[in-house]
């Protein structure tokens, strides 16, 4: 890949319903790629159940489960969302387009909605292993040690505006 073509601009927006299911399926890809390896059967098994719950889809269709998509020529290559009000989820890259900016910049994307269009003051994460260096690396501070919720492995991580 040329150097043009790595540091293309791709499009940034809030989902629609029908990429619902093609966004989760790339989250679960990459989590499994990823992340998987991480958590017990147990936690790899609430996190399917989690991303496929009818329930995260109405919230999401309420626009209660705010999720922002990456496109590449159509083709969703990253998401992320917000919850709880200002609380990061489910901030996930398609592994082709790793260490390109699409994870930086929908996180900055997502941060800019919390601050100037929410009022929010921070985000908040609960960042996976193979993701805190990189929460890190954008600001965000630990504020509690890692902890196991249901088999998944979190560090709680804030971000202030």
């Amino acid at each position: 890949m040329d150097i043009g073509t790595r540091w293309k601009a791709y499009e940034y927006r809030w989902a629609m319903e029908s990429e619902w299911s093609s966004a989760m399926r790339m989250i679960w890809r990459t989590f499994l790629k990823y992340e998987g390896k991480d958590y017990s059967q147990e936690g790899i098994r609430h996190f399917f159940d989690f991303i496929t719950d009818d329930k995260l889809f109405v919230m999401f269709l309420k626009g209660e489960y705010q999720l922002m998509v990456a496109l590449d020529g159509g083709h969703i290559i990253g998401a992320g969302s917000i919850r709880n009000r200002n609380q990061l989820s489910l901030l996930f890259v398609e592994e082709a387009y790793h260490h390109m900016g699409v994870g930086s910049t929908m996180l900055r994307k997502l941060c800019d909605y919390l601050k100037t269009e929410a009022g929010e003051q921070s985000m908040f994460v609960q960042a996976a292993p193979y993701a805190v260096d990189f929460y890190r690396k954008h600001g965000f501070r630990m504020i509690r040690s890692e902890m196991d919720v249901a088999g998944i492995r979190v560090t709680p991580m804030e971000k202030r505006f």
